[in-house]
């Protein structure tokens, strides 16, 4: 198994934080893990498995709930001004 100390240079071990997992594959990430990470609900976060360890990792990508809004709502104006325009009423 590969040093799970060597992963990340900055790879920080807390030995003294376990879960249980639940019945449904779930389990709490540490108040101070999710602080230091900036991990909120709806947080999306991946996972990668090296041998009998799993990395958890913040998705930087991910953009929130603001982006998923802008996704959602991305080709649905109703209006014929420009982005341009809008923006100029906006200022007004």
């Amino acid at each position: 198994m590969a040093d799970p100390h060597t992963l990340y240079e900055s790879y920080r071990y807390y030995s003294d934080m376990a879960g249980k997992v639940t019945t449904k594959g779930q389990i709490t990430i540490p108040l101070d893990i999710r602080e230091e990470l900036g991990i909120q609900p709806g947080s999306i976060v991946e996972f990668e498995v090296t041998d009998d360890a799993v990395l958890v990792r913040k998705r930087s990508d991910a953009g929130g709930r603001g982006m998923s809004l802008v996704a959602r709502l991305r080709g649905t104006s109703t209006t014929d001004l420009t982005t341009d325009e809008i923006m100029r009423l906006t200022r007004e």
